[in-house]
């Protein structure tokens, strides 16, 4: 493969979609979707799409690229034809979404059959589908090359390949699978990149498998974060739900998404909300697409106004008008960081992003501002007194503009009555109504109260004073973060487990961030995977029984033995575990295999000889 070419020149814009070269019952399903003018990454990826060009597209999520790859995919397979195109996306979430947005683009096509491909379904649902000679297959790496192996998916006559969310993929461990599936397709097709990031790893790629690729450079203001205003709260683990009320509660916001770790923490923060009249749903992966749909949904509509998340369930939510983003767990790298705020400041709208940074993870966030060379503020935890200041402004604002708008004279003439039947003045009674509007919108009218933060975020200094003489803090109960679980899968790599399925089950059943996912040490017939002590419960919680390879098998946490691996910090967290070759005295260790001496036997396992009787 060649070098790659340098950026595109800008080119005069074509004038809404018609200006494309694309068949009219695809332009007619765009102008049915409500799609006007192309946004910036349509504009610049479909013309040299069309041509037949290979493209590498820098655009973030929310920008539009899924109708600029998939409008000239369409039109490349109008004609029909078994798998002749290839869309790899890093999740299920993702591989669904862009599935429905392509049928949604041929619908007036007849002869065109998507079908999307990914972990944790079914595989006889999957097999008829490929079996009735699927146009274009859209899925999660892992499950295609599944097809792949088995003989399922044949992909010697694609034509045209999408790699959506390149870093993604790269993040989750899966470009290996994208390197196989790559190499199974012919040369000469036409490949098209999307990336939010370009990491060395995906530069790598893209050498490799595109032909003279077009960079396109779109919108590279916003791959950045600098357009966003960046804020932190330092938040104890067990206040944040706390910190997230107060700050919902305690700033202006419109539309909301809050970025939880698990789906527990999802539902669980969602209920807390709800029962302080919040408008809020959760969104993840146990939700099905319908339910997924409806909440989408409403946040475009504005009837909701706070959505808690996961990333995974989160990814390709495309809602221009939400103001903030908060982190109630902060992402575990930059590139996670940039994704989950990257939700706000669409379309030149003004955004905001919030993090919730444990004391333990200040470090964290320091290594993350300097990566991103953005400032990232301190943030004072709103007080009951800036609260209840925001809160009873809201009521005299909404009063002031009913009194202004409405027709009030039945108001009037109820108030009336009520002062002539009974034994309260006016003030008595519109003190009442604003009693009542206040229940309503949950907001106490009682006396203002103290000013100051709470004594969780208050100064240690402070909080010292405050402490009664003699009283010692409260030590915290709980588990300890420090020490690392091992997950136990009875399956090895005779059965042909590999890294990658461990990463992207873990990932797209039970939202574990691939950063939160230690050593994988994969032995001849089992399986172990290092995680922190919230993790492990968050995994066993959420499947205790998994389809690995087509074999369900329960998971559970093992001890240690001393023959494991050593736990070091080293990048590479996969460890294949192969006996040592036979030599000409049978098995014997060689220096490379000699145990380690944490594993060797001490003295106090070694047997002890009895002590002898003294002498009488």
């Amino acid at each position: 493969m060649t070098s790659q070419s340098p950026p595109a020149e800008p080119q005069t814009p074509p004038v809404g979609f018609g200006g494309f070269a694309l068949d009219p019952r695809l332009l007619d399903a765009v102008a049915a979707l409500g799609f006007d003018t192309p946004t910036a990454v349509q504009e610049q990826a479909i013309p040299p799409l069309l041509l037949g060009r290979d493209v590498i597209g820098r655009a973030r999520t929310g920008s539009g690229k899924t109708a600029a790859f998939g409008l000239p995919l369409i039109e490349r397979v109008k004609e029909g034809g078994p798998a002749r195109a290839l869309v790899l996306a890093p999740t299920r979430e993702l591989a669904l979404q862009v599935g429905e947005a392509l049928r949604s683009f041929a619908k007036r096509i007849k002869g065109v059959h998507i079908v999307t491909v990914y972990g944790g379904a079914p595989y006889p649902p999957q097999l008829k589908a490929l079996r009735a000679g699927a146009s274009v297959v859209v899925g999660t790496p892992g499950r295609l090359l599944d097809h792949l192996d088995r003989g399922t998916l044949d992909l010697s006559g694609v034509e045209y390949v999408v790699l959506d969310e390149a870093d993604e993929m790269l993040r989750m461990g899966f470009l290996d699978d994208v390197e196989k599936l790559l190499h199974a397709t012919p040369e000469s097709r036409q490949v098209a990149l999307f990336s939010a990031t370009m990491p060395d790893a995906i530069r790598k790629v893209a050498r490799a498998h595109l032909t003279e690729p077009l960079e396109l450079r779109v919108e590279t203001g916003a791959l950045t974060v600098e357009h966003i205003q960046q804020q932190w709260i330092r938040v104890p683990e067990r206040n944040k739900l706390d910190a997230l009320v107060r700050v919902l509660r305690g700033i202006v916001h419109g539309t909301t998404l809050v970025f939880a770790r698990t789906r527990a923490d999802c539902a669980e923060l969602a209920e807390a909300l709800a029962r302080q009249g919040v408008a809020v749903e959760a969104l993840h992966g146990d939700l099905s697409q319908p339910a997924r749909e409806r909440v989408v949904q409403a946040m475009r509509a504005r009837r909701l106004g706070v959505v808690i998340a996961t990333d995974v369930a989160a990814r390709g939510i495309d809602v221009n008008h939400i103001t903030h983003v908060i982190n109630v767990d902060l992402p575990p790298d930059a590139e996670g960081y940039v994704h989950r705020i990257g939700r706000t400041a669409r379309a030149g709208r003004p955004g905001n992003a919030i993090s919730f940074v444990t004391p333990r993870a200040v470090g964290r966030l320091e290594r993350l501002r300097r990566t991103l060379k953005v400032p990232i503020d301190v943030m004072a935890v709103p007080s009951d007194a800036d609260i209840a200041r925001l809160e009873r402004g809201r009521i005299k604002t909404s009063m002031n503009q009913m009194a202004a708008d409405a027709v009030l004279e039945g108001a009037k003439a109820l108030l009336n009555e009520a002062v002539e039947e009974g034994s309260f003045r006016l003030d008595e009674l519109a003190a009442a109504a604003v009693y009542l509007l206040a229940q309503k919108e949950h907001v106490s009218l009682r006396d203002m109260p103290k000013e100051g933060p709470p004594a969780w975020a208050a100064p240690r200094e402070t909080r010292e004073r405050q402490r009664p003489r003699g009283e010692r803090p409260a030590r915290r109960e709980g588990p300890d973060e420090t020490q690392e679980r091992r997950l136990f899968f009875p399956l090895g790599y005779t059965r042909g487990v590999r890294p990658a399925d461990i990463v992207g089950l873990l990932a797209n059943e039970a939202q574990v961030p691939a950063a939160s996912i230690g050593r994988i040490t994969i032995l001849p017939h089992k399986t172990f995977v290092g995680v922190s002590e919230s993790v492990a419960k968050q995994v066993l919680a959420a499947m205790p029984q998994v389809n690995l390879r087509g074999v369900v098998i329960p998971i559970s946490i093992a001890g240690p033995r001393s023959d494991d691996p050593p736990q070091d910090d080293r990048p590479s967290r996969v460890a294949h575990r192969r006996p040592p070759p036979r030599g000409k005295g049978g098995r014997k260790a060689s220096l490379a295999h000699k145990p380690s001496r944490a594993a060797r036997p001490t003295a106090a396992h070694k047997k002890r000889k009895k002590p002898k009787p003294p002498r009488s």
